[in-house]
């Protein structure tokens, strides 16, 4: 036993010496990172122990770095942080890349110019509206994968591509992208939330690493500095779904996509509302105690359903329900359907300014709405509707814990964004629209044979 003792206890020794030869490397890169690594500093000036791969091996000696996981890991501040501080060291070219990107704000640039003044180093980069540059030459781009790809391909002398949300890149991208980065010593970084286990991020990072890479889980757990209320958006998840929880900030793969409701339905990927579209749909569903409130904003074309935003969060006051809402364009504009199970609520929204009725409901209303949703010929997510996607991954039927089947009954949860959906639908779903509802395994064709006339 005492010898078992003291190899861990060297171990854990020869750790504090690695972790703090990296602190030394890096404190003469700009010194507030100086602290030890067992020494407690300001939040967010030290380097979080695992992300040590982002500085060692050194650059250029890795073809990849990658960090993947769930929510509250804290990989994009910890990401743009490291590549902040090398490129002050050295006149780096980084592209900062992602499947979708229909202008500079949906890119991490404001999270780098944010993220540069929170370490000091504001004065030395010089920031415009598409680019941030270096007082040594350093320079920062941005590029959206889906629609600039042929932009990237002419783009000569890449050191780092930092790809970030690479849960959303397809196969195609990749392909594309990998042999784009081509300078001697460069080298692609991802960062990604799990999805699905077959997604072509995880597969090609996780499933099979390729050579020369430097691919790291990292969770929740391994942030010191996440904050309290991150840590009660996680408790809550887990009281209220625990499968769920283990997925969004567990960092596990989601195993059954054959129970989603939406299944087949649903995709993500970026529009842009066209003249012709009419009028936009607005849907609220008010949370209660530890169950999230949830705003969208839909559009109807040719038989499609567009959401092009969708938040959602937990224990909103009146007030900031309103300003949540009045974020989202259009929105004072126009009638927003809420669940009517809170008209206090809606008459204390319409007091601060908001047009606000309640949505109908009834016996079956949910099964109803769940037959219209599925009556579109697509649904199509915006990617910034990231509340919506998450919603359509994990909202679920039952499964028999004997067998696995399928059952149609509805799992409790993360129906938010959602139900929201449906109550912005109110003047289009017919009751019993769906006599028994659809549910996976049921034929689409049989479901709509009950259509009542």
């Amino acid at each position: 036993m005492r010898n078992k003792t003291h190899r861990a206890k060297a171990g854990h020794y020869r750790e504090y010496l690695r972790l703090a030869a990296i602190q030394e490397h890096v404190a003469g890169i700009f010194p507030v990172y100086a602290a030890g690594p067992d020494e407690k500093v300001e939040e967010g000036v030290r380097i979080v122990p695992a992300f040590r791969f982002l500085f060692e091996p050194p650059l250029g000696e890795c073809a990849y770095r990658g960090a993947y996981g769930g929510r509250g890991s804290a990989k994009s501040w910890q990401f743009a942080r490291a590549l902040l501080m090398l490129a002050h060291e050295y006149p780096l070219l980084v592209l900062c890349a992602r499947e979708f990107q229909s202008s500079i704000a949906d890119s991490v640039h404001a999270l780098l110019v944010g993220q540069a003044e929170a370490i000091g180093l504001g004065d030395f980069y010089r920031v415009t509206k598409k680019r941030i540059s270096g007082a040594n030459g350093s320079e920062f781009i941005f590029k959206g994968l889906r629609r600039h790809i042929q932009e990237i391909k002419s783009t000569e002398g890449v050191d780092i591509c930092w790809v970030e949300e690479g849960q959303a890149v397809s196969e195609e991208s990749w392909r594309t992208l990998t042999p784009t980065i081509r300078k001697p010593g460069s080298e692609i970084w991802v960062s990604f939330n799990v999805g699905l286990p077959d997604d072509p991020t995880y597969k090609r990072f996780h499933v099979s690493p390729p050579k020369r890479s430097e691919i790291h889980f990292v969770g929740w757990r391994d942030n010191p500095y996440m904050t309290d209320r991150l840590h009660e958006e996680r408790a809550d998840l887990l009281e209220r779904d625990p499968e769920a929880e283990e997925h969004v900030w567990g960092g596990t793969p989601w195993m059954r996509s054959d129970a989603q409701v939406l299944v087949g339905k649903w995709s993500v990927d970026e529009f842009t509302p066209g003249p012709d579209w009419g009028a936009p749909l607005f849907g609220l569903d008010y949370g209660y105690a530890r169950s999230p409130s949830a705003f969208v904003k839909l559009w109807i074309f040719c038989g499609v359903l567009f959401v092009e935003y969708a938040v959602a969060g937990i224990q909103w006051d009146n007030e900031y329900t309103a300003d949540r809402i009045r974020e989202v364009p259009g929105a004072e504009d126009h009638t927003i359907y809420a669940d009517s199970a809170r008209p206090e609520t809606s008459n204390e929204l319409r007091k601060l300014g908001l047009s606000v009725k309640s949505a109908k409901k009834w016996a079956g209303s949910v099964a109803d709405g769940i037959g219209h949703l599925r009556s579109f010929g697509e649904i199509i997510i915006h990617p910034q509707a990231e509340a919506a996607i998450q919603d359509a991954r994990l909202w679920r039927y039952n499964t028999d814990p004997r067998t696995g089947d399928v059952v149609p009954t509805l799992h409790k949860g993360n129906d938010d964004t959602w139900d929201a959906a449906r109550y912005a639908l109110d003047k289009m779903i017919r009751r019993k629209q769906f006599r028994g509802g659809w549910f996976p395994g049921m034929d689409e064709e049989d479901a709509l044979a009950e259509l009542e006339v």
